[in-house]
């Protein structure tokens, strides 16, 4: 019985952090531009958690980010004015995705070239070994004991 209570307060933590982010006062009356509002809050990241979508964060600064989203969205402006909005206010680090410039050039290419490098690491690293480990002698050894197991 304990087991089942332990069990079901643990999913309610789990299931129940995202869904109370976006609170009830912030929620548009037109289903569109809220789903529109939604949708970029998915794109924006928290200042404060840093690996999370404003939608998904209950910070205090989430929620004034969320609300002015929704501001800009009733006063007509469109996705790309919201977001150029707040990377105006907050920098590229609002988005989640940010854009390919020559300031991010590093960011976005620095994986590829790491997988590059690695790669060219580990070819080198194969070339370099020997084919054969075994002296000539060792060789005789291993083969004549290989060679006698056979016979019995």
């Amino acid at each position: 019985m304990k087991t089942k209570i332990i069990a079901a307060f643990m999913w309610s933590f789990i299931f129940t952090g995202p869904i109370f982010a976006v609170e009830p006062g912030e929620i548009m009356s037109d289903a569109a531009q809220e789903q529109r509002a939604r949708g970029l809050s998915l794109e924006l990241r928290c200042l404060v958690c840093q690996n999370q979508s404003i939608d998904d964060s209950n910070a205090d600064l989430a929620k004034d980010l969320r609300v002015l989203v929704r501001e800009r969205i009733l006063v007509g402006d469109s996705d790309e004015e919201v977001k150029s909005y707040l990377v105006a206010r907050y920098g590229e680090f609002v988005l989640l995705k940010p854009s390919f410039s020559s300031h991010t050039f590093l960011l976005w290419t620095l994986p590829f070239f790491g997988l590059l490098a690695g790669m060219a690491l580990a070819l080198r690293k194969r070339k370099a070994r020997p084919e054969n480990m075994l002296s000539e002698e060792e060789q005789r050894q291993l083969l004549a004991l290989t060679t006698t197991g056979d016979k019995k």
